[in-house]
Formats: C-alpha cells, structure tokens, sequence
C-alpha cells in the first residue's frame, strides 16, 4: 500500500488515533497547525471530492463533527476550522480524500489563506450564471 493514510486505516503505519468508527478514522496530524489538530479520513480510499461518493463524504463529515466537538472539550479550544483540499494546486499533499480539523484558541494563532475583498452582489451575476449552467 503506497498511501500512508490507508496503512493508518490498515494499522500498519502508526498513528494516535482519537476517533473510530465504521466508515472513518481521526488522528492527530504529525504537522501540528494548532493544538490538536486532526486529519479524518474514510477507510475507503478516494483520492479527492471529485471521486468520493456522497454517502462516504457524509460518514467523513459526521466523524468530522464529533471529532470537533471532543477537541474542542478536552482542549478548550473556543472555536474549530474545518480544511479541505482538493488536488495539488489547492495543496492537497496526500492523495486519500480527507478533513483538517483544527482547533482554535486565539484569532491570531493562523493567518488566513485569502484576503477578504467584497464583490458587489451584482458583479457576481455573471459568474453564478456560469456556474449553474455547467453540468
């Protein structure tokens, strides 16, 4: 097995696991953004969002909200980021469809990835046109 986070859900490759269950498994992150920060994967391999099936995605973000909630209570954290990549040009670095959960303690303790400009609404139009016509 050449992904790592299949051999987590093996039990081949070591990990600290804080959450199991049916469909996904939650570890901490050996990349420590904050405090407890935690990769939820499904135990079926799906390399990004355009291949996991929707019921998959559904059992990944369900563990993702428990494991929220439990990082959030045992470390005080007063807020949680959820973070997702998907392919090389959005950063994904391992190709197992999966969720960052990252606590938060304090508003400066990441840097956002974006700077918040606002469009007005109408400026918009144009590109949800685009969007919804796709298929």
């Amino acid at each position: 097995m050449s992904c790592v986070f299949c051999r987590i859900v093996a039990g081949t490759e070591p990990s600290q696991t804080i959450h199991e269950d049916e469909h996904a498994i939650a570890f901490l992150n050996l990349a420590q953004a904050t405090k407890g920060h935690t990769l939820v994967v499904p135990r079926a391999h799906h390399r990004d969002i355009g291949e996991i099936p929707v019921e998959t995605a559904a059992h990944v973000m369900r563990a993702a909200v428990e494991v929220s909630r439990r990082l959030a209570g045992a470390l005080g954290a007063p807020g949680v980021n959820l973070w997702h990549a998907s392919g090389k040009t959005a950063w994904q670095s391992v190709f197992h469809f999966h969720l960052h959960v990252v606590p938060r303690f304090e508003p400066t303790d990441l840097t956002p990835p974006w700077i918040e400009v606002e469009h007005p609404l109408e400026s918009l139009k144009g590109l949800a046109e685009e969007i919804r016509a796709w298929r």
